[in-house]
């Protein structure tokens, strides 16, 4: 397949892709190593031998021995670190929560801007340099290569053209399970990795409870055997829970609409980015601790060109004013004083809340190591010294005791409804 960026307006340069190939595997074996080529042996024009490992069959006892999550990455010096770093730590999957090559921060010429939307600030098109996307792929070749990608979109991949289209290369060069996951969107889908089942979600297309990715959600999570895939972990770019100023509260209508369902059918973690920093909150639900809400990770410091996020909404004079802070993708404002705790009748905390349990403003990526149907390792590692080095690192504990999980409800149910 090929596609196309284009403007609908005279000096902007339209773009059309090189061919992208998607070709499906059948028949593979889990836990299994495979060579292969790409290419064209009647010219003859073929790559080097690369290899993968397939995931492991789905099953309590069953997981990928290091999984990569990373968000934000760009193209940039501490990009290379990161993925360096990552890469020592041979991970069997990696997860992208969105935020991919940052081609929206450059004009269609290629020149880069400090402030890109000062240059266009009644534009109803951005500019985008597409060739960024190329570039991104050349440099993740030594990775993606070998160790699978799963990716989430994030705002920088909106990126808008003629005939309101947006999101068309996001879509174009990754392959997504959409189909398999009854999902009828790029956008949202979820796949297995042993035990585990991922719920992707789009920040960035209709999530109220109304929505066709609300109603997909409800069917996903029903059909989950937590017999079989114990681990429930969810995926999105911008974070419901963080408490820096930089995007605070951004995303309170996804969360309005959202958090119910997923704190129903017991999600253990949410891994999100769009914040350039990493924090991670103890268990959570509608901002209070509740030992049965998932843990939430915030990783958005893979290495972006944009400044990394370094103050707090509960420092003083940092609480940002709300009519800041609505979701400007998707309309909506739904972040109002709290009315309960301990910032009842504020906008922000006063000190560091409680669900904030660690943060950090340094670039890095985590590693989560799912160890069996109980416990899990989660190490947050941080770029210093050009050395990898362990910011962050505690066991996440799954308690089924304390905290029943729906049963998966059999297809005839889904058929009636």
């Amino acid at each position: 397949m090929v596609y196309n960026q284009l403007y609908p307006f005279e000096g902007l340069q339209n773009y059309t892709s090189g061919i992208i190939h998607h070709v499906r595997l059948t028949g593979l074996k889990p836990n299994t190593r495979y060579y292969y080529r790409c290419g064209d042996p009647s010219i003859p024009a073929m790559s080097n031998i690369y290899h993968f490992q397939t995931m492991p069959v789905s099953g309590p006892r069953s997981y990928p021995h290091r999984i990569a999550v990373v968000g934000d990455l760009g193209l940039t010096y501490n990009t290379t670190d990161t993925i360096s770093h990552l890469m020592k730590n041979d991970p069997n999957l990696v997860l992208l929560v969105g935020d991919v090559t940052y081609a929206n921060l450059y004009l269609t010429n290629g020149t880069g801007s400090d402030c890109y939307s000062c240059l266009f600030p009644d534009a109803p098109i951005h500019e985008t340099y597409q060739p960024r996307w190329d570039y991104w792929g050349r440099f993740m070749e030594s990775l993606v290569s070998k160790v699978p990608i799963m990716v989430i979109e994030g705002n920088h991949e909106i990126e808008e053209q003629a005939g309101k289209q947006a999101f068309v290369a996001y879509s174009s060069r990754f392959a997504f399970p959409s189909k398999e996951s009854g999902s009828s969107s790029t956008r949202y889908y979820s796949f297995n990795a042993g035990g585990i089942h991922f719920v992707m979600l789009g920040a960035y297309i209709a999530y109220s409870k109304s929505a066709e990715q609300y109603k997909w959600l409800e069917r996903d999570l029903a059909e989950v055997d937590r017999s079989i895939t114990p681990w429930l972990v969810a995926v999105w770019h911008p974070p419901w829970y963080s408490t820096y100023k930089a995007h605070y509260r951004e995303v309170e209508c996804m969360r309005v609409e959202m958090e119910e369902l997923l704190y129903s059918y017991s999600v253990d973690i949410v891994f999100n980015g769009h914040v350039h920093a990493y924090e991670r909150s103890n268990r959570v639900y509608n901002y209070s601790l509740n030992p049965c809400g998932p843990v939430y990770l915030t990783v958005g410091d893979g290495g972006n060109r944009e400044k990394m996020a370094i103050e707090h909404a509960d420092e003083p004079g940092k609480c940002p004013e709300p009519s800041t802070t609505p979701d400007t993708y998707m309309g909506g404002f739904c972040a109002l004083n709290f009315t309960t705790g301990p910032a009842a009748g504020k906008f922000c905390w006063d000190r560091q809340p409680e669900y904030s349990a660690f943060r950090e403003s340094s670039f890095g990526h985590g590693i989560l190591e799912v160890k069996n149907e109980t416990w899990a390792l989660w190490t947050w590692y941080r770029n210093q010294d050009s050395q990898s080095e362990v910011g962050d690192q505690i066991y996440i504990v799954r308690q089924p005791g304390i905290c029943p999980v729906h049963k998966a409800l059999p297809a005839s149910w889904f058929a009636y409804r």
